[in-house]
Order: C-alpha cells, then sequence, then structure tokens
C-alpha cells in the first residue's frame, strides 16, 4: 500500500479520539449548498497598537472607539427569491497574523471578535474615525458569536443595503498585535480602513505686524519688561524660568518644562532668527499655551496631571490638528511613558512640534496643492524650524 498519508477509521473510533472538527474553505464559494457562488472579496491589514489603537471590546468604552475602523459598503441586494427581505448577505473573517511564530516564544492567541455599527445617513462618505459618543449612545448592529483566542474568528451576515462600520479587537486592551480582516459577499461591496485626511485647522502665521494695544496688552508689556531687561528679548533659559513658575503657581502636577521644551517654543515663534522670543513673540506663545493648558485639564479628569494616551487622538483635534492612525501611533510611542501617559511637558512638547512642522511644509508648498519637492537642504531646514 503506498504511504500518502490517507488512512480510515470507523466514525466511533473518530468520536473516541477527537473532540473538535475544523473544516477549513479558501474562500465562501462552497460553505451553502452544492451551487458554485461568486464572491467578492475587500482585504484590510491592520493592526492594534498599546497606548494607541489596541482598546479592547464594547466592555471598555473610554478605549474601545480607538480600534482600526472599517467601512463596509454594502451596495446590491442579494438575488434570492426566497428571501421577502431586501438584505445583503457577507462573511466578516478576522485573521491573526504572525501569532504561531509568537506561541514558539511562550505566546499565545489573543482573545478577538468584532462589532458592526450602521453608520447614519449624516456620517455616510466621510471616512472620518468614529469619535467616543459615537459608540456610547448606539447599539451594535451585528456582532460575531463570542470572542475566542483562535486564529480567525469568521461569521456570516445579512444586512440591509448602507454603510456600515467594522471595529475588530481583541477582547481587553492594551494587547498588541497585527491581523487580516476579509469581507466576502455576494454581491460589490466595499471596505476600507477610516482615515482622517491629515490638516491643521487654520494655520496659524508667525506674529510679524503690529497692532492697536489694549489695557491688557500694556500691563503684559510692563511684565514683560521687568522679564526680559534692557534687549527686550527674552532666551529659552529665560522661558523655561517663567513657564515653570507659572505651572508651579497653579499648582499643576508636572516636573516643569524642559530647556529642550523651551527651545522648540522659541523655534516656533522666532520670526527674526534671533533665537530668542520679543514681546509679541512672547505673547503669541503665551496664547497658546493657555489653550493648550485648557486643554490638557479637560483630559486630565483626576487632575494627576498626566493624560491617557489614547485620548491624545481627540486631544490633539481639539487643538486643531487632525492626523491618520499611523500619525498618532507615532505620536505614542514618542511621547507616552511607559505606563502610556503623557504629562504637561510632553503634550506641550507634541503641539509645540506638530504646528511647526504644519507651519514650515505650508511655507514650502507654494502652490498649496499639499506637495512639496525638497532639496537636501531645504529638508535640513525644514526639520530643524520644526
Amino acid at each position: 500500500m503506498k504511504e500518502d498519508g490517507e488512512f480510515w477509521m470507523s466514525f466511533e473510533d473518530f468520536k473516541k479520539n477527537f473532540t473538535k472538527l475544523e473544516i477549513c474553505n479558501l474562500t465562501p464559494d462552497a460553505l451553502g449548498d452544492d451551487k458554485l457562488h461568486k464572491w467578492t472579496v475587500s482585504i484590510n491589514e491592520g493592526r492594534w497598537v498599546k497606548g494607541c489603537s489596541a482598546g479592547g471590546c464594547r466592555n471598555y468604552p473610554d478605549t474601545f472607539w480607538t480600534n482600526p475602523q472599517y467601512r463596509l459598503k454594502l451596495c446590491e441586494e442579494d438575488d434570492d427569491p426566497d428571501v421577502a427581505e431586501v438584505v445583503c448577505t457577507f462573511v466578516v473573517a478576522l485573521m491573526q497574523k504572525d501569532r504561531r511564530k509568537e506561541r514558539k516564544v511562550g505566546g499565545s492567541f489573543h482573545t478577538i471578535g468584532f462589532a458592526i455599527y450602521e453608520v447614519p445617513k449624516e456620517l455616510q462618505g466621510n471616512k472620518q474615525h468614529l469619535l467616543k459618543d459615537f459608540f456610547l449612545y448606539r447599539a451594535s448592529k451585528s456582532r460575531s458569536k463570542s470572542y475566542i483566542n483562535l486564529r480567525e474568528v469568521s461569521q456570516r451576515f445579512s444586512l440591509p443595503p448602507g454603510e456600515y462600520v467594522i471595529i475588530p479587537s481583541t477582547y481587553d486592551p492594551h494587547q498588541e498585535g497585527e491581523f487580516v480582516l476579509r469581507v466576502f459577499s455576494e454581491k460589490q461591496n466595499l471596505s476600507e480602513e477610516t482615515e482622517n485626511q491629515i490638516i491643521a485647522d487654520n494655520p496659524e502665521p508667525s506674529p510679524t505686524t503690529a497692532k492697536e494695544e489694549s489695557e491688557e496688552d500694556l500691563q503684559f508689556r510692563r511684565i514683560f519688561e521687568q522679564i526680559s531687561g534692557e534687549d527686550m528679548q527674552i532666551t529659552a533659559s529665560e522661558l523655561r524660568n517663567i513657564l515653570n513658575r507659572v505651572v508651579k503657581k497653579h499648582k499643576m502636577k508636572t516636573d516643569g518644562f524642559t530647556l529642550e521644551s523651551c527651545r522648540s517654543m522659541v523655534a516656533l515663534m522666532d520670526t527674526d532668527g534671533s533665537g530668542k522670543l520679543n514681546l509679541m513673540e512672547f505673547r503669541h506663545l503665551w496664547n497658546k499655551i493657555k489653550k493648550w493648558q485648557t486643554i490638557f485639564k479637560e483630559y486630565d479628569k483626576d487632575n494627576s496631571g498626566l493624560i491617557d494616551s489614547y485620548e491624545m487622538r481627540t486631544a490633539v483635534n481639539d487643538a486643531g490638528f487632525h492626523l491618520n492612525s499611523q500619525l498618532y501611533e507615532i505620536i505614542s510611542m514618542r511621547y507616552a511613558d511607559e505606563n502610556m501617559n503623557l504629562d504637561f511637558d510632553s503634550f506641550i512638547c507634541c503641539l509645540v512640534r506638530l504646528e511647526g512642522m504644519f507651519r514650515a511644509f505650508h511655507a514650502f508648498d507654494k502652490d498649496g496643492d499639499g506637495i512639496i519637492k525638497l532639496s537636501v537642504l531645504e529638508w535640513l531646514q525644514l526639520t530643524l524650524y520644526a
């Protein structure tokens, strides 16, 4: 007999030796009956990143919304005369990537699943990442039967034509991993990750012109004159002393600003290349820090002097910067501590850096088309300026 790996056994012996049977299909074409079905498929690859997009399941409402989001447009209903309802049949399959490698070094499969939400008409078509309030006040339209620690979780659904959002997640937050999300449908569908357009709201130019001074301006000038001395300019070191006295006076829980942070602030506002801040530049910076301090306090709900890195997405949005998922991941890795928190100094540094980069980019984007071409010298100028 040829040893080709094939063997036979009785059904009774099979039941004694096996407790679970899994049947694998490359596509859902043969899942229903003997008829040949042609399915369309869309494939999206993503990842869960601790402190940014590893939000866990719906049991964790403060972070669930930070998970990757995928818009699903069901365009055509099924051709099934036996079904009275107008529905679209589709299969969602969420598969973990590279977890077998992790198992070899003591790791295991994450417990994974997904939820599907209907997108209301007023939010359709804009591809915006849906925020926490959306999920707090809406129930899911469908979801995977359970969260389970398998390599892949899949399920078949029938929903009316429309636009939906799929949220793949691990059960617990802070679990990192890569995944593939596949959507099969009998008719045409469109599945794509939500991505915000990378913009800054009304990027402010550097202060260059004088204006008529109010009583508040005159008072601010007198204070500045006392601080700056005869040359009416302050250095990064002097700026550090000023800001740290202010945060101490306001009893903020912070170690204060570092000299490097203050150098970045001076670089952002220094329009004449002096390496110092004059009155107008300092006043402009002062107003920005007051605005950003208000935002920070809004998210520092327990007055700990820290904000959760998951909240940076909305905090940065409130400051006027709209970024994509990759940039939020970079922010978390660059500015969050080992507990995935940001202090006030790191928060301000991040916003200063963002504003500097946007301002420098717009200076080189002469045509306003969002595309720039730089020489090595110009690239160095842009990165050093920011």
